[in-house]
């Protein structure tokens, strides 16, 4: 297995567990809340028949990468991101970010540039910007994170349960799209997260990416469902394409929040037609 390490805390190493395969071009996946870099597996298989160098790691707390109980925002997952580009000096990579994994690439962005970047991509985007406040009507209302800190406190097993039914909408998508066994290993992958992460990543979800978009200078691709349960389509998606200058919007009819493991074809389609381009 394959680490960077990127931090310390109390004298012991923070270490990123990364998956490296193939060669080409390399695509760099970063995966959602509360899952880990296998959670790609129906990307991975393309890209690599495709002729791609196919990157995927844990982010910190999840996965096998380390477990600490510092770090837990975006300035820090950008700086995560760029330690594991600069440890395989990677070139003209193309990063693809899914759910939280779409605000690493944003923000990794806005703050490191593109010197090492051809093309971005973002599944189930969080940006722009989801609290709700006075001069951002179309987020969500604060309420909502505090209800699901408290209920992640009070027992995030449970808590998990409810999330992941509606990460894949079970009560319309159940056997079609989502079998009992594939939503089981989500919810095993979760239930492995470090209970300190999957509580303070609930923060990070209400970072305001505005100042970022505009500093994205390379093309970039947004796929998103519109039955979005967890990031909804209107609050982020839909707003994109006036913050980022060149900028494609493929929406997913029907479609829930990980629409990577529910719609591969519709997914796999417009990501390898865009790496295409």
């Amino acid at each position: 297995m394959s680490y960077v390490t990127v931090g310390t805390e109390s004298n012991q190493n923070i270490n990123l567990h990364y998956e490296d395969h193939g060669s080409g071009q390399p695509i760099v996946l970063i995966h959602g809340y509360p899952l880990d870099g296998n959670s790609w597996e129906r990307q991975q298989r393309e890209l690599l028949t495709g002729g791609y160098r196919v990157i995927a790691y844990d982010r910190r707390g999840f996965g096998r990468s380390s477990h600490p109980t510092v770090g837990y925002d975006y300035d820090t997952f950008a700086a995560d991101l760029n330690g594991l580009l600069e440890h395989l000096d990677l070139e003209e990579v193309v990063l693809v970010g899914f759910s939280m994994g779409s605000g690493e690439v944003t923000r990794y962005l806005g703050t490191y540039g593109s010197a090492r970047v051809a093309k971005a991509a973002l599944l189930g985007a969080i940006p722009p910007f989801l609290l709700k406040t006075d001069d951002n009507p179309e987020g969500v209302d604060g309420r909502v994170f505090k209800d699901i800190k408290a209920a992640i406190a009070a027992d995030r097993y449970a808590w998990f349960k409810e999330f992941l039914d509606n990460f894949y909408n079970t009560d319309v998508l159940t056997p079609s799209r989502i079998s009992p066994q594939a939503w089981q290993a989500s919810f095993n992958v979760a239930a492995g997260s470090s209970p300190y992460a999957s509580y303070a990543c609930v923060d990070s979800w209400l970072t305001d990416f505005r100042s970022d978009l505009p500093e994205i200078d390379v093309p970039a691709l947004v796929v998103h469902g519109t039955e979005d349960r967890i990031l909804p389509y209107a609050a982020t998606a839909e707003r994109l394409p006036g913050l980022v200058d060149d900028l494609q919007l493929v929406t997913v009819d029907g479609g829930p929040h990980n629409i990577a493991w529910t719609h591969p074809e519709e997914v796999n389609s417009a990501l390898l037609e865009f790496l295409s381009q």
